[in-house]
């Protein structure tokens, strides 16, 4: 194991209490504490928000469904929808979910508070509920995440590491989340932890959707408000949004780009760090996420208990405290692709060094 893989099992293992230590720490990593195994043939729901982020097809459901499979030695099943974006959708799929007798439900919401009534009817017809990715409102069971009080903060860090004595003089600006997104909030919140009393924010949006588009013309009105001058950084919460963010910013005649952050380490993320069009971005190790989640799933499932896997509790809206397992994240540069998304097989050298131009970053920072 190299030294980064060290880092983010460290931090991830160390997170989790008692016997049962996240999937990612076991034998998905090539050793340490025993995961629970079913014999039985559950049924899993997993209903994921979207596809704009290309995580979610990428990543999740492909990780949960092969942990789901080792876990019930083939005998359990995923039964999958996406919301593609739409609220209502995702209320009918959770309806559907019920209909077809789920054992136990992961629901990623696209609106974290009106999901509330579908989490309950799922509730009130025994099925227990895991919030993944985003907090659900209603009476979910337990929540698997990042921290993402945490992710805002590397995101802040990053900005001000780039700005150097430039965060003082000038004025950046905020392109947040989706309010109807909860870790939207939290990402704001821990990214003004760092960057308040330290830059002037002189315009910040909030982004309908976590669209690009959206992203791309809020960045076109502060260009318009601000003078293409007069902005020395940009907060992306996402690295969907930096890419409408960087297009609106190269439109306006914008040169030298100024520091832009992310989230996600998307391969067009990585790829506009590597050109320097895009400062960094925010990997967040989805085998753990999605591991923690499949395995939570299959001990629910079972009415096994759970508390073992538990880092935190964390408020949810309403008061309730809600059990959660809570992964750390991990700042991406043009310094440190090799160390992280290519040293974890996240992508390979030949994904992302692809154009001319690609292959010419890669080489000036050795990746071949």
């Amino acid at each position: 194991m190299n030294a980064h893989r060290l880092r983010i099992a460290v931090a991830v293992c160390a997170a989790a209490v008692g016997a049962t230590a996240l999937a990612g720490c076991g034998s998905d990593s090539g050793g340490g504490a025993e995961e629970h195994r079913s014999r039985g043939a559950i049924k899993v729901g997993l209903l994921l928000p979207e596809t704009e982020t290309a995580r979610y097809e990428r990543f999740d459901r492909p990780l949960i469904e092969k942990k789901v499979d080792r876990m019930t030695f083939g005998k359990g099943k995923v039964v999958y929808a996406n919301a593609e974006g739409d609220a209502a959708r995702q209320d009918s799929q959770v309806d559907e979910m019920i209909a077809a007798k789920v054992d136990v439900l992961i629901v990623d919401p696209v609106n974290a508070k009106s999901v509330a009534g579908a989490v309950k009817r799922a509730k009130d017809a025994g099925i227990p509920v895991i919030a993944y990715d985003r907090l659900a409102e209603g009476p979910v069971d337990v929540y698997t995440s990042f921290d993402n009080e945490d992710v805002g903060k590397v995101q802040g860090q990053g900005l001000l590491d780039a700005l150097g004595a430039k965060a003082g003089s000038g004025r950046i600006v905020m392109v947040n989340g989706a309010v109807t997104d909860p870790n939207a909030a939290a990402f704001k919140s821990g990214a003004r932890s760092v960057l308040d009393g330290k830059v002037t924010v002189g315009k910040e949006y909030d982004t309908a959707d976590w669209k690009p588009e959206n992203a791309k013309a809020h960045m076109e009105s502060a260009i318009a408000a601000l003078g293409k001058e007069g902005i020395v950084g940009v907060y992306s919460a996402n690295d969907g949004m930096a890419g409408g963010i960087i297009s609106a910013l190269k439109a306006a005649g914008v040169s030298p780009l100024p520091p832009v952050t992310g989230q996600d380490a998307e391969l067009a993320g990585v790829q506009r760090i590597l050109l320097g069009e895009q400062y960094m971005s925010v990997y967040k190790p989805y085998v753990a996420e999605a591991s923690a989640a499949a395995e939570l799933a299959v001990l629910l499932a079972e009415g096994q208990k759970f508390d073992g896997m538990i880092n935190q509790m964390v408020g949810s809206a309403g008061g309730r405290r809600v059990p959660a397992v809570l992964v750390p994240g991990i700042s991406v540069t043009r310094d440190t692709v090799q160390s992280t998304v290519v040293s974890d097989g996240i992508y390979t050298v030949d994904e992302i060094c692809t154009t001319p131009r690609l292959k010419a970053a890669c080489a000036e920072i050795g990746l071949e």
